[in-house]
């Protein structure tokens, strides 16, 4: 243990400090699309009776229709957070007649990609904006890329528990610079250790054949509408997922709140001539025919807006109505992290089980209190490397990772990472009561010990009990699902509320579509030019 982390905790353990592990925040949100009764895309508009997907709190849309998003409130335990999202899930169910949603993170069969219909949001000018944004992914990447699904885990450390350890080590920066600069801290090494994530959690080892669109890959043919890596952990965070090679070379600038900030809003001032061939309206300049002087992306630039970074975990601010993200990291700081590279577990209804949360409250408190040095090129690029290699090849007999340019075993190194992990989930289990943080570091270790325990060993396992057909298997877990959820009991305080929340969101879109004043031109022309940070 180092001397950081060792101080940290000792810190921790004291009286009445300790009460400071079990008053941070985690919410979940959980991306799913819905699909017909035999596993094919749906086609109708996002149901009425989930509310609008613009202002709803708890229930939208991501990138397509179709792709539901389900968010929970922040919760101080995870159970809560789960029990809400359980809640989230049977009330859309009550709603969606004879569909389901699909149990995998990546894609049902899909249509070609004109049938992909885009999240529509209303005539508002943040609709449109929303859906204007959405265009230009659909442009740029493609549209079946936009119908994978994923959880993010949103997680934050009570601001005494920063207070307090700034006022123990010392610090002289102020309380906001000293809490964003230590949630950068523990992004360092989020990105040095995450590889550990896709190896216990992966559970997209094998996709559709029809999503690659004809893309070339070095994948294996399992049957004739799947393809898999034997070894592979998540698809799903390689390079046949989540991939655009304008962003390759955009590499994280997460050594300091300031340099992030710096980093992206380069990205989103910077033209890409790729992008700016399209234009951002269709037929730009010259008009005529039906559509043209429509807008199809925001902008022509690297990223449209900084959300558009794809990354495996971000830091994160809540907005205030009209602001961007970046404004908000700017002017506040840093409030908490967001977990972004986490599979829908298959195996579970709502697509994460309250023994994952509980590791990833111990991994990302782990992350804020070890120690966590600047990272160089050299280690940026080790860690992007650690974690490619893992999603592909993760399972492998003998499979290694470089680790300050050393070769070391998997299993090797998150042992050593466990027994720095395990008085962490003690400490947790003293404040919560009871056994499960304990009890999930050693169901995570007889994975490191047994492959075959893992969701992507799982999945591979129970698709060669369907045919070898990952769409056959999808099929099976989502029925599976939907009658776990049909049979569940709505509360009658729970049917109150959603209604009340349908209804209200509906409202309060209609009120924004008819209140509105000037043209969508001049809205995006104002976006556009905001000034990102004082500092610009």
């Amino acid at each position: 243990m180092n001397d950081q982390l060792g101080r940290r905790l000792a810190i921790l353990a004291e009286n009445p400090q300790c009460r400071l592990l079990v008053k941070g925040l985690r919410g979940i949100e959980r991306e799913t699309l819905r699909v017909t009764g035999d596993g094919k895309l749906a086609h109708t508009r996002h149901p009425r009776g989930l509310g609008a997907a613009l202002t709803h709190p708890h229930i939208t849309t991501d990138y397509a229709e179709t792709l539901l998003e389900f968010i929970t409130p922040a919760e101080d335990d995870a159970a809560l957070t789960l029990q809400s999202l359980e809640t989230i899930h049977s009330v859309a169910y009550a709603q969606l007649g004879e569909e389901l949603l699909w149990s995998e993170s990546m894609p049902c069969a899909l249509p070609a990609e004109p049938e992909i219909e885009i999240a529509w949001y209303g005539t508002s000018h943040m609709g449109m904006l929303k859906h204007v944004y959405r265009r230009g992914l659909a442009l740029r990447y493609g549209k079946a890329m936009q119908c994978i699904a994923g959880i993010h885990y949103n997680y934050s450390l009570p601001g005494a528990l920063w207070q307090l350890l700034q006022s123990r080590e010392g610090s002289n920066a102020t309380g906001q610079d000293f809490q964003s600069e230590s949630y950068l801290a523990l992004i360092r090494n989020f990105r040095r250790y995450s590889w550990l994530l896709m190896y216990l959690f992966g559970a997209s080892p094998a996709l559709a054949r029809s999503f690659l669109r004809g893309r070339d890959h070095q994948l294996q043919e399992l049957s004739d509408d799947t393809l898999y890596l034997p070894y592979a952990t998540s698809l799903r965070m390689s390079d046949l997922g989540y991939q655009n090679d304008a962003q390759s070379g955009l590499v994280p600038h997460e050594n300091s709140l300031a340099d992030y900030i710096k980093g992206l809003t380069t990205a989103v001032n910077t033209p890409y001539p790729p992008y700016e061939k399209y234009g951002t309206k269709r037929n730009e300049g010259n008009e005529g025919s039906a559509g043209d002087g429509e807008w199809i992306q925001i902008s022509t630039n690297l990223l449209q807006i900084e959300n558009e970074y794809y990354s495996t975990i971000r830091p994160k601010r809540v907005i205030r109505s009209g602001e961007r993200p970046i404004q908000a990291l700017c002017s506040r700081g840093v409030q908490y992290i967001e977990v972004r590279c986490m599979d829908v577990d298959p195996f579970e209804p709502i697509g994460i089980s309250l023994q994952t949360a509980r590791f990833l409250d111990i991994f990302l408190l782990f992350c804020a209190l070890e120690d966590s040095p600047l990272a160089d090129a050299d280690e940026i690029k080790e860690n992007a490397q650690n974690f490619a290699a893992t999603v592909k090849d993760g399972r492998r007999p003998g499979f290694s990772l470089q680790h300050q340019g050393q070769a070391i075993s998997l299993q090797s190194w998150a042992q050593q990472l466990f027994d720095k992990m395990r008085p962490i989930a003690a400490l947790l289990d003293v404040q919560y009561g009871g056994k499960q943080h304990a009890a999930t570091m050693e169901v995570q270790t007889a994975k490191v010990l047994n492959a075959d325990l893992t969701p992507s060993a799982r999945v591979l396992a129970a698709l060669r009990e369907n045919g070898n057909s990952f769409l056959q298997f999808g099929l099976r877990q989502s029925l599976s699902h939907a009658r776990h959820f049909k049979a569940q009991q709505i509360s009658a305080q729970d049917q109150a509320k959603f209604a009340t929340l349908a209804q209200s969101s509906l409202a309060e879109q209609e009120q924004a579509e008819a209140q509105q004043t000037g043209n969508f031109d001049d809205f995006l022309a104002a976006y556009r030019a905001s000034k990102l940070c004082e500092s610009e």
